[in-house]
């Protein structure tokens, strides 16, 4: 619970108890969008790749990594 001389701030208990519930290194992102693929990055020389249908050339596309 909260330190009773000072309500707002939290112990070191409560804080370990509210990041339990969100993953490590996760964050969540909300996207409106048309179509979702979902595929693995292959190696590709130096970098990573992913292919795309033909028909999504020149539209603007949002990359996540999840995992």
């Amino acid at each position: 619970m909260a330190n009773e001389k000072n309500p707002k701030k939290k112990t070191l208990e409560d804080k370990k108890n509210s990041a339990a519930d969100i993953p490590d290194n996760k964050v969540k992102f909300e996207i409106y969008g048309e179509e979702m693929i979902e595929k693995r990055v292959k190696s590709s020389g130096n970098s990573g790749r992913v292919y795309l249908p033909p028909n999504w050339v020149g539209h603007k596309v949002k990359i996540i990594r999840t995992d």
